[in-house]
């Protein structure tokens, strides 16, 4: 008893090597250039809107801060994942460093859950929007927003500080090779010489709760919003709610669906579903949301829409002005 601290540091590895996607190294570099025009767009997208909503004053409602707040959690959600794997489609450098490996691990998995947390509370203020909209400024009042906000952080960081824990005081004794295009813990956790099953548990535990309380409130916030938008007389303003809620599902749909399936499959689909599927599976719903949040939640909204057009066009006859 006394010899296992020394022989699990003994057994820790200095370095880890990320596979990638199995079975799909022909598409390597359509992959790399892919995730680089997503990583850009969502580096400039959500960049622009915490610019354009940090800057102008008369964008102070709860909906605008949350926003923000998403579109922070967006760029550290992508900056944890997608240079590494560019790197390692595009140049073949996988290895990753013990540390660096949990600390990515943590933070893509503490970026996910505050990004649940964050669409459920965008969820709440559009119904509180739409269905109490003479009790909005009372209701979503700035105290709420930040308890609200630092709610959902303490609950990604509770969620996460255990599992990220767990998992890097497992022995690794045996392959360092990560079948994997980031230290995602499932794949992390399977080459430890110990039993994994306690982190897996938690974390399917975990997960499940989490979003399966997010994804039940958000829905019924919609469904009371859809109750409301039909009793609307107006067609045009119907079709205008509409229209903003189905987008906004939308999104959703590409962040929980890929979320949950890679989870289940990586626990039900051994065997079954091809290891590229699962990692493709796990990448798309990293990748994905931070492109398409600021162009759903961002550019469809008409006050930050003509914000960042007059910013733009500043900047434009500003630098034409000092050209000249």
């Amino acid at each position: 008893m006394l010899g296992s601290p020394h022989n699990q540091s003994m057994e820790t590895p200095a370095t880890f090597f990320l596979v990638g996607i199995p079975g799909l190294q022909s598409s390597y570099l359509w992959l790399a250039i892919s995730l680089s025009a997503m990583y850009t767009i969502a580096l400039l997208g959500n960049s622009l809107i915490m610019t354009v909503i940090c800057m102008d004053s008369t964008l102070r409602e709860p909906m605008f801060g949350f926003l923000c707040v998403l579109a922070a959690v967006d760029i550290v959600m992508a900056s944890s994942v997608v240079p590494k794997m560019v790197s390692i489609f595009s140049s073949g450098h996988s290895s990753i460093s013990f540390s660096a490996c949990f600390a990515q691990m943590y933070f893509v998995h503490a970026a996910t859950a505050m990004e649940t947390g964050l669409l459920l509370a965008m969820a709440l203020d559009r119904y509180v929007a739409i269905c109490k909209p003479l009790h909005y400024k009372s209701i979503l009042t700035p105290r709420v927003m930040l308890g609200m906000s630092v709610t959902i952080t303490i609950r990604a960081v509770t969620f996460m500080t255990p599992l990220s824990w767990m998992v890097s005081h497992l022995p690794f004794c045996g392959s360092h090779v990560v079948p994997h295009s980031y230290c995602e813990h499932m794949a992390v956790a399977q080459l430890a010489c110990a039993d994994p099953m306690p982190s897996r548990l938690y974390s399917l535990i975990g997960s499940s709760i989490i979003v399966g309380s997010d994804v039940t409130f958000i829905a019924a916030s919609y469904i009371l919003i859809l109750r409301a938008v039909f009793g609307l007389s107006s067609k045009n303003a119907q079709w205008k709610a509409l229209s903003t809620c189905g987008s906004h599902v939308g999104v959703m749909a590409l962040y929980y669906l890929p979320g949950m399936a890679s989870i289940y499959v990586a626990w039900l689909g051994q065997g079954t579903v091809p290891l590229h599927s699962q990692v493709l599976l796990a990448d798309l719903y990293l990748v994905f949301p931070p492109t398409l949040n600021p162009i759903i939640y961002g550019l469809r909204t008409k006050q930050i829409r003509q914000r960042i057009c007059n910013l733009l066009i500043c900047c434009l006859f500003e630098h034409t002005c000092e050209g000249s």
